[in-house]
């Protein structure tokens, strides 16, 4: 496994091992104790998510707040998505910065998200299918989100002239000013 880190530090790059030939590819999508070395941290997940989506669908930015704070594993297992991280940590240098990563299929890569940052990602290819591992469960009380076109944030999403499908809860997201933070 290959861990890099993006221009956000905390956000990582993870790539497995892939071992391919005539019959297709063999790869340890996950490893806990390979994982936690790389990250020199413990991190424990304790529910696995999947979407599928279509080309154009913009799920994001979400977060959960403390004490219900998630770190997400992330990665696209058929298509190909544009993963983007915010860093929401009020007393970080970064916040309000953002980091993407293109995760496909065929690229194998994985993005960890560790709590503090929110998570979005807009759909390239016709549909997508999409893992999260995250390290706490869902709880709708401490549930934030900030809008995926804030001009403050100023993410650059490879639309391509396409109109994102949000749902209703993303289309109201409030703006970073006005949204909920750590810290």
């Amino acid at each position: 496994m290959q861990v890099t880190p993006t221009a956000l530090p905390e956000v990582l790059i993870v790539e497995p091992k892939v071992f391919g030939d005539a019959r297709g590819f063999f790869t340890e999508s996950w490893n806990e104790t390979r994982f936690n070395e790389a990250l020199g941290q413990q991190v424990h997940f304790v529910q696995d998510n999947h979407s599928r989506s279509s080309r154009g669908v913009l799920r994001g930015l979400h977060y959960q707040l403390h004490p219900h704070a998630q770190g997400k594993l992330v990665r696209c297992v058929a298509g190909s998505v544009f993963d983007v991280a915010v860093d929401m940590r009020a007393s970080s240098p970064n916040f309000g910065k953002w980091v993407g990563v293109e995760l496909t299929a065929e690229n194998h890569r994985q993005l960890w998200i560790p709590p503090g940052f929110a998570h979005g990602f807009v759909v390239l290819s016709e549909t997508a299918d999409f893992l999260y591992k995250t390290s706490g469960r869902y709880a709708p009380e401490c549930e934030g989100s900030v809008r995926w076109d804030d001009p403050a944030i100023g993410i650059q999403w490879p639309l391509d002239g396409i109109t994102p499908q949000l749902s209703p809860k993303d289309v109201n997201a409030p703006l970073l000013k006005a949204a909920r933070t750590f810290d």
